[in-house]
């Protein structure tokens, strides 16, 4: 079993995923966290905004009323990245096969809440478009923000040694697919830096 500490920097805007309608929060979004227990913690954590945040994607926050990404954030974002570099030749992603149950049952992310240490930027509004039996229809939508020069850290054990290569192939993908909301457009894209259980330097692709 092999730690990794793990430092990002997001090199742009990071947008909020949770609904800040509690009530839709707790029958859709939240549904699809992994466990009753994190489905729990993500309702709790969206607290009650004002009004208008109703019609927002926001961030939850821990006790101190930090913003935070969940732990699970970061695992599925690993499975993403998987998933497309498993198409590029000669990376280790493309060696391996149920890269779903490595991450689910391999590989894990602590502490549960992380928090995200910087400024919240403005809103991020942009209209949705969709296709639909009634013909095409564009909604308004609405996220919480944090500036760019924003971090988060956490741990990543890895039961399997070898699966450190995979982790760090990963995070260094999130230079051009990155985190959160509207990440199709680039937003929550970051660079990295990690280190082992020890503190010695690992690997980065922070520009210097």
């Amino acid at each position: 079993m092999k730690k990794i500490r793990v430092k990002l920097r997001f090199t742009e805007e990071l947008l909020g995923t949770a609904s800040g309608n509690k009530e839709l929060h707790a029958d859709y979004i939240a549904s699809k966290a992994p466990d009753a227990k994190s489905r729990e913690e993500e309702i709790a954590a969206v607290g009650v905004r004002e009004e208008i945040e109703k019609t927002m994607t926001v961030f939850p926050r821990n006790e101190w009323e930090e913003p935070i990404l969940f732990d699970y954030q970061i695992r599925g974002f690993f499975k993403e990245a998987c998933s497309m570099l498993k198409k590029v030749e000669n990376t280790a992603s493309s060696k391996l096969k149920a890269f779903k149950k490595e991450v689910d049952g391999l590989i894990f992310v602590e502490p549960r809440k992380i928090v995200l240490e910087g400024e919240l930027g403005e809103t991020c509004q942009r209209p949705l478009r969709a296709s639909t039996p009634q013909g095409e229809r564009v909604a308004l939508s609405n996220s919480e923000t944090m500036k760019a020069g924003t971090t988060a850290e956490f741990v990543v054990i890895c039961f399997v040694d070898d699966d450190v290569n995979l982790v760090l192939e990963w995070l260094e993908y999130g230079e051009w697919h990155g985190l959160g909301q509207w990440r199709s457009s680039g937003k929550g894209k970051f660079t990295y830096t990690a280190y082992d259980e020890k503190g010695n330097f690992i690997s980065s692709n922070e520009q210097c």
